[in-house]
């Protein structure tokens, strides 16, 4: 039976989360973080946060497939942002998280004081460019607008793509914390910042919209059939990964989980379900 808990958390606040977790069977006391140095009881389930698609179903695959043979209990929180995840692992009302790349988590930590790190690398959601107003990319024309996610990794990632594909001209060098005053030629083009999670719902009022992987799949968008471009898989250092707080790296399931996540049975799981729209990261160098 699955137990997954959809918390939408757009509008949240701290306390809104403290409850959320709570109603959901969270505990909220001090004794079930292990932030504090404290023992882990390997008999608890594992409860991990998770982004709904392509994170949660692969997580699930893994709970009703794959956990039990390992005497792993294992449960999965879905969220439908980018910051309660984190908030809720550092907060220890969650064990871990799946759903971001390092860029971000870097970026964030850096930004809230957080103490995520990476466990293992698992998939690759190439970013892609989509449209319900023009067949091809050549079709985009100058007064056209394109809208960006907003937050600063995945907004640079997106600059860099319609920068590959000649869309616009960067400054030299900015890498990925590319920011729309980088841009040295918009090509005519306006552009729309907005967060990464609203963007597939505006994409019918503007012309073109640059959408992060998991948000296209919800939106029941094809990456590999639909985007106009979509970014390389080679050498990407966008890998999606299972992170934890700081210090619970050893956890023993955490330690299971790795190595379910990293089987051949979900490699084959992510390439049969996805059709090249997620990709295994299997051996990719967590970055440190």
């Amino acid at each position: 039976m699955r137990k997954n808990i959809k918390l939408t958390a757009l509008a949240a606040t701290a306390s809104a989360l403290a409850l959320g977790l709570t109603a959901c069977g969270s505990s909220s006391d001090p004794s079930s973080s292990k932030a504090d140095g404290g023992k882990t009881d390997a008999s608890k389930p594992l409860v991990i946060a998770a982004s709904p698609s392509p994170h949660a179903d692969i997580l699930n695959f893994v709970k009703d497939k794959l956990a039990a043979k390992e005497g792993l209990k294992l449960e999965v929180k879905e969220f439908t942002d980018y910051v309660l995840p984190n908030t809720a692992t550092e907060q220890g009302q969650v064990d871990g998280n799946y759903f971001q790349h390092k860029p971000y988590l870097d970026d964030f930590n850096k930004k809230n004081g957080t103490h995520i790190v990476p466990v293992t690398n698992v998939h690759l959601e190439p970013l892609g460019l989509y449209s319900k107003k023009v067949k091809a990319i050549g079709d985009i024309k100058p007064g056209q607008t394109i809208a960006v996610p907003n937050d600063t990794t995945n907004e640079g990632r997106a600059l860099q793509l319609l920068a590959s594909n000649n869309l616009i001209t960067l400054k030299e060098g900015v890498g990925t914390g590319a920011k729309l005053s980088d841009i040295t030629d918009k090509k005519g083009l306006e552009f729309k910042e907005l967060e990464a999670a609203t963007v597939p719902r505006a994409l019918g009022d503007v012309d073109a919209a640059v959408i992060n992987g998991n948000y296209a799949l919800e939106a029941k968008l094809a990456p590999a059939k639909d985007a106009l471009v979509l970014e390389k898989a080679e050498g990407n250092p966008y890998a999606n990964f299972l992170a934890v707080k700081a210090g619970n790296e050893k956890d023993p399931r955490i330690e299971k989980l790795a190595k379910l996540l990293n089987s051949d049975e979900v490699k084959k799981f992510i390439e049969e379900k996805y059709q090249g729209s997620v990709v295994p990261a299997f051996g990719a160098p967590t970055a440190s």
